[in-house]
């Protein structure tokens, strides 16, 4: 199970490639709204149906916790006290974590991303307090993958699918989207 986190705010383009491609790869991916409604706002209006709220989602399920960018989203879901308490269990067991655009600052506030190579949206490195910012379009160091933005969607979606599934099911998702 992997949780795609919504907080209003959150950017579209990034959200949905992001459940778009986790399902084409044959991965179980929900999103999850920290708002308490199922019914989020992205950034641009654009209003989405959740699976689960956050009070309802089972994190002992959950392989991967995966933040989208967009602003206000990324500083919503920094603000979310739950979700901050998953991120650093998930960071300590070493399970995978996973964020775009803005919202790698959750895991410089959180000190995730501490002596680790991390990118975030260009402009923004000063949130990835305590990490080696990279510049990179998609980074992982370990079990943290982090992605610059929007335009980025698809390639980070695909490299989430390479850590989950393996190469060849990344290049087999790719080539039907005709992404390579």
């Amino acid at each position: 199970m992997i949780y795609i986190h919504l907080a209003e705010g959150f950017e579209e383009i990034e959200a949905l490639t992001i459940v778009d491609v986790l399902l084409r790869a044959g991965c179980d991916a929900k999103t999850v709204s920290v708002t308490g409604n199922t019914d989020v706002a992205g950034t641009h209006g654009v209003h989405v149906t959740a699976d689960l709220l956050f009070e309802d989602a089972d994190y002992s399920l959950c392989e991967m916790i995966v933040l989208p960018g967009g602003l206000p989203g990324a500083t919503n879901l920094l603000a979310h006290e739950g979700l901050e308490e998953q991120i650093k269990a998930f960071h300590a067991q070493g399970k995978k974590l996973a964020a775009i655009c803005a919202a790698p600052m959750v895991f410089g506030a959180h000190g995730i991303i501490t002596d680790k190579d991390a990118t975030i949206y260009p402009g923004m490195e000063e949130y990835l307090r305590g990490a080696r910012p990279t510049g990179e379009t998609v980074s992982v160091d370990g079990n943290v993958i982090t992605g610059q933005g929007p335009a980025l969607a698809m390639e980070f979606a695909l490299k989430l699918v390479e850590e989950l599934k393996g190469k060849e099911t990344r290049d087999q998702v790719a080539e039907g989207l005709l992404f390579d």
